[in-house]
């Protein structure tokens, strides 16, 4: 006479005390498995590889998103992992970096550029062009007006005091030192990289 139990009776007989080869040779047995098709929850997807943005140490990331590039279709990421080709975090990523689907899917997010104009209290949504255009016609006016060739000693400076550079961490060395050469080259001293360590 054989005993139908189900796989969970069959580990918690197994975890009392009672080995799995006495109960089976007792006549217990678990019910069979059957085989089924899981889809992996990735397939499909489109993957992106990306840098952590929280810190310094840069990690890497690799985005999945769902959507078919269409004219309507939105793609959408749903799940975001460490890189494990990455040579500074080799596939892990802190709390935060792991959290970072929050972060995106966030409805305060700030996804395009604002500004608010002088003597408003209100922020305007205003094109990338438009932002880049601003940003460029600030950095000369101020740079035209205020770039100092000579100090007060007469002695060759060539220097723009008025204006500095915060530079973002999460950057390849190569980015870091081209920041860098285009910041002095303008004339900027004032240099400072982000971490948010």
């Amino acid at each position: 006479m054989t005993v139908r139990v189900s796989r969970r009776q069959f580990l918690k007989f197994g975890a009392a005390g009672l080995g799995a080869s006495s109960m089976a040779m007792m006549g217990f047995a678990p019910d069979e498995a059957h085989a089924s098709i899981r889809h992996f929850k990735l397939t499909g997807a489109k993957m992106t590889r990306n840098i952590c943005t929280y810190c310094s140490v840069g990690c890497g990331m690799l985005l999945y998103s769902r959507g078919d590039g269409a004219i309507n279709a939105h793609e959408e990421i749903f799940h975001v992992e460490g890189d494990p080709d990455h040579p500074v975090s080799r596939g892990s990523l802190c709390p935060r970096g792991s959290g970072v689907l929050d972060f995106i899917k966030a409805k305060s997010r700030t996804k395009f550029p604002e500004v608010r104009e002088p003597g408003s209290s209100e922020w305007k949504r205003i094109s990338w062009d438009e932002a880049m255009e601003r940003i460029a016609r600030w950095m000369k006016d101020d740079r035209d007006a205020n770039f100092e060739t000579h100090d007060e000693q007469g002695r060759l400076v060539n220097r723009w005091m008025t204006s500095s550079m915060v530079a973002a961490s999460a950057c390849t060395n190569e980015t870091a030192y081209l920041t860098q050469k285009i910041t002095r080259a303008l004339g900027i001293l004032k240099l400072d990289n982000q971490a948010r360590v």
